[in-house]
């Protein structure tokens, strides 16, 4: 693989090919470790997925559409109202197709406590940004993954225009899907033969297969909380289970993945599905839960005032998701972060 380079560019520099930035938290880097691969063993990559992220490119992973962006003269208080409307963690800031910085949450908040919230966004906007292109492999967006606390990245073309936005969620869904055509592709399109002496014959009342599917969150992506959640409630309803039992998955499913989104650092949510239980396991990357047993009661909660104007964060998500379960278990340790499993006993069908 080439070495990694990574490219960082000053959105105050004077010259044509200016650009900038990552939806980011912090304006400041720090090596961070990144998102596993499918099939990784933490020592290397098996073949089909080191060819698939040479073959694959930025742009096949990027979003290039519905880029919510503002200009320079806008005022951090209409960055936070659109950042409000449609429940995203920034903003880039854009003229003509060039990218001058981006208005993050803590940019939004320390506006706030500052009060200089109807001041121009060039004022308080970061500037010094890392970007991806968009004939750059997949595999040197995910180094960018490992090496900064980013969710996102913002994608430039050759002309240096910004063409679009890339996050872990998107390298996740392409990844799966590319694996899974590939998969298909070596077994001829044929199903998985039964292990020799294996029985082949159904459990009575049991689903006819095993399901599993793995989500990425992100800290802070509040426009994209909530997919995991839908997706499960949609494996569930073509599995053709019952329609309550749905609906307590999904609940779970929904306030484990925001408080991941809101109170962490990021981490995933991994659903299982077989002939007798559903199970829903939510696992983040910290800072961890001082107070367990705290943190389990209803209305308990750390999030700030951004959050809670969003309509999050109202101390709910755990005791929500421990009602709901059959089964529900908690752990959590500090700095490391938190694991929570909640599993959902399924009747077997008559």
């Amino acid at each position: 693989m080439m070495e990694y380079k990574p490219t960082i560019l000053s959105g105050g520099e004077s010259r044509s090919d200016d650009q900038i930035m990552a939806a980011h938290e912090r304006k400041h880097v720090r090596r961070v470790s990144g998102p596993g691969l499918p099939g990784s063993d933490g020592q290397g990559e098996p073949l089909v997925i080191m060819e698939l992220l040479q073959r694959l490119r930025v742009k096949d992973v990027m979003r290039d559409h519905d880029i919510i962006s503002v200009v320079r003269t806008d005022t951090m208080h209409f960055a936070q109202n659109l950042m409000k409307r449609n429940h995203i963690s920034g903003v880039p800031v854009v003229e003509g197709k060039r990218l001058f910085g981006i208005v993050s949450i803590n940019d939004i908040i320390m506006a706030l406590e500052g009060g200089w919230i109807s001041d121009p966004c060039q004022k308080h906007m970061a500037t010094n940004l890392v970007v991806l292109e968009e004939d750059m492999p997949l595999a040197f967006a995910l180094k960018y993954f490992e090496n900064y606390i980013f969710g996102r990245f913002p994608v430039l073309n050759k002309e240096r225009d910004l063409v679009g936005i890339v996050s872990q969620r998107d390298v996740t869904r392409v990844m799966m899907r590319e694996l899974t055509k590939e998969l298909t592709r070596l077994e001829g399109g044929a199903g998985h033969a039964a292990p020799e002496g294996a029985s082949t014959e159904k459990s009575e009342g049991a689903l006819p297969y095993y399901s599993m599917r793995q989500f990425v969150v992100v800290r802070n992506d509040l426009q994209n909380a909530g997919k995991a959640a839908n997706e499960i409630k949609k494996m569930l309803g073509d599995a053709g289970v019952e329609k309550k039992i749905i609906r307590r998955v999904a609940v779970a499913a929904y306030e484990l993945e925001i408080n991941i989104c809101i109170h962490s650092l990021g981490g995933s949510i991994t659903f299982i599905l077989d002939g007798h239980k559903a199970t829903v396991i939510a696992k983040d990357k910290g800072p961890g839960i001082k107070d367990v047993e705290w943190a389990l009661r209803d209305g308990t909660s750390t999030a700030n005032d951004w959050i809670r104007s969003m309509g999050f964060g109202a101390g709910m998500g755990l005791s929500n998701s421990k009602r709901v379960a059959d089964f529900f278990d908690i752990k959590s340790t500090v700095p490391t972060g938190t694991t929570v499993l909640c599993e959902f006993n399924l009747p077997e069908k008559k």
